[in-house]
């Protein structure tokens, strides 16, 4: 594949959404597929390019391709999401009685349908999600189902750890637009048939990491989650484009400090990606003059909700932050104002950093900055270059650099 750049690149609004849409366009990006894999070899020869030395760390990943998934019940069959790591049914599906979760009783055998209260749900390992699968599995449940209620109507993939199922033998997801017909069943007890069948096992992925050695002895690293479940354009995309924007702007300048930079595979299942990069590859928290995680959703559009359906805006959804330790916290502040979300920077601590941030603080890296957010379709199948584009994420990616300018001076 050709470059996407045919010199130094001017990072306008045109540049980021050239980026974005370059992204978008490699599919899905479940850790160790082609989308990931993909996008990991387009960045590494426009970092290559750019003058940066490349280098991939591979590690082995969880993976499931789905043949078939879905829960029926007589006349009526809807799609779900398989929960990762995958307890596959077969293709022989498992049926048993729909039972709903909340009460005491016992629910032996049955498929259990977990209503989960609004958020913008993301993780597995949420403690609300956790309590409720317990409870299912005491209560004797041979499946269950989530129903992500959230502000899409999606079902939501949730990350996972890599090796430690987090439910109750197959756990599914199933969008609450989906779910009144299965609901229902449930209040009656009918029976309910929960297919997930595919292949899955442990696949190879990489990490790839990218340095200018200018011998200094400090080194400025800059992180980005390269994988995620779906095409990923908002979450993903905009963490890209800023970060590449970043790289192209830090190779041009000559701070005396060496610039370290890693897009890491395997985010979906807790941060496994940037764990093998901690052990085995990261500069030493004395040698860091500081690391900025370019993390989820800097700048997903926003929707307005008439009625029923949702009308695109063309400004940012504020659901979004930005985390920065004491000494570095004002000048980040300063380069954000205006931002929503992000303008209001909160003091980054290991209890309420989140993503690979907060491995980064705890590894004892004095000097970190981390940006986040959570948008309307953060980890649905929707989240597409609709939720995102070039002039939404210009100004996190111009503000970024303003902030590395005052730091780096």
């Amino acid at each position: 594949m050709a470059p996407l750049f045919a010199d130094v690149p001017q990072l306008d609004e045109a540049w980021h959404q050239a980026v974005l849409e370059r992204y978008a366009g490699f599919g899905d990006k479940a850790t160790g597929g082609a989308g990931d894999t993909g996008v990991g070899q387009w960045l590494e020869a426009e970092l290559t390019r750019a003058g940066y030395t490349c280098h991939r760390q591979a590690f082995q990943a969880p993976f499931f391709d789905s043949d078939q998934t879905t829960l029926a019940i007589d006349g009526i069959s809807a799609p779900v999401i398989p929960q990762a790591p995958v307890s596959a049914t077969g293709p022989e599906s498992l049926s048993a009685p729909l039972r709903l979760a909340w009460g005491s009783g016992l629910l032996d055998g049955t498929i259990a349908l977990i209503v989960l209260p609004s958020r913008r749900w993301s993780s597995a390992l949420d403690p609300l999600i956790q309590a409720r699968l317990a409870d299912v599995r005491a209560r004797g449940a041979a499946a269950a189902v989530l129903i992500t209620t959230g502000p899409s109507g999606d079902a939501l993939a949730l990350n996972a750890p890599a090796h430690l199922p987090p439910g109750a033998g197959p756990v599914a997801v199933l969008a609450p637009a989906d779910a009144p017909p299965f609901l229902d069943a449930a209040a009656d007890g009918r029976t309910g048939r929960l297919t997930l069948a595919g292949r899955g096992g442990q696949r190879p992925a990489f990490n790839l990491t990218a340095r200018l050695d200018r011998q200094a002895g400090r080194a400025l690293v800059l992180s980005t989650p390269r994988s995620g479940w779906f095409t990923c354009a908002a979450e993903r995309g905009s963490g890209i484009a800023v970060w590449l924007a970043a790289a192209h702007w830090l190779a041009q300048r000559r701070d005396p400090l060496d610039i370290e930079l890693v897009a890491i595979s395997g985010h979906e299942y807790e941060n496994l990606g940037g764990e093998h990069y901690l052990a085995a590859l990261a500069p030493r928290p004395d040698r860091t003059r500081l690391w900025v995680h370019v993390g989820a959703n800097l700048a997903a559009r926003d929707w307005h909700m008439h009625g029923a359906r949702l009308r695109a805006l063309p400004g940012p959804d504020a659901q979004r932050y930005l985390l920065a330790t004491a000494d570095v916290i004002t000048p980040f502040a300063r380069a954000f104002a205006g931002q929503p979300g992000l303008e209001a920077p909160y003091p980054a601590t290991v209890a309420n950093s989140a993503g690979e941030l907060t491995n980064i603080l705890r590894a004892g890296y004095p000097d970190a900055v981390g940006l986040f957010g959570a948008h309307r379709f953060h980890h649905s199948r929707r989240d597409d270059m609709g939720c995102v584009s070039g002039a939404l994420v210009r100004p996190v990616s111009e503000a970024l650099r303003r902030a590395l300018a005052e730091i780096l001076t």
